[in-house]
């Protein structure tokens, strides 16, 4: 039996830096888990927009830099390279602010619900 030759590349090729939105580019979908790449530079989540998802969520940020706000937290949540967090579902975030000067470039694996 044949084996289909394994898909890979580069995280920090092809993307756009400084475009309007974020690029999100689906790496892995299989089995109910999600694993994206999110290239972010200078963008925030909207204000008064939380992400609300049904999904645990594990973030890791391989370069750049952000800040995360957790909903009845007052306190940011800084991110440097190698930062990782994990967010439980239906935990209510948003992205406070990305680097303008470099891109910020991030991992996240999304868990089918009830798992994580």
């Amino acid at each position: 039996m044949t084996r289909p030759a394994p898909i890979g590349g580069n995280l920090f090729d092809a993307f756009t830096p400084k475009a309007p939105d974020e690029q999100i580019d689906a790496l892995v979908e299989q089995d109910g888990v999600t694993i994206e790449r999110i290239v972010s530079m200078g963008h925030a989540s909207p204000p008064d927009f939380w992400y609300d998802s049904p999904r645990t969520e594990w973030v890791v940020l391989l370069s750049g830099a952000a800040t995360l706000e957790f909903e009845g937290n007052p306190e940011l949540h800084a991110m440097k390279p190698g930062d990782h967090v994990l967010i439980d579902a239906h935990c209510r975030h948003r992205v406070a602010s990305t680097s303008d000067h470099e891109p910020s470039v991030w991992i996240a694996v999304y868990c089918p619900p009830g798992v994580g």
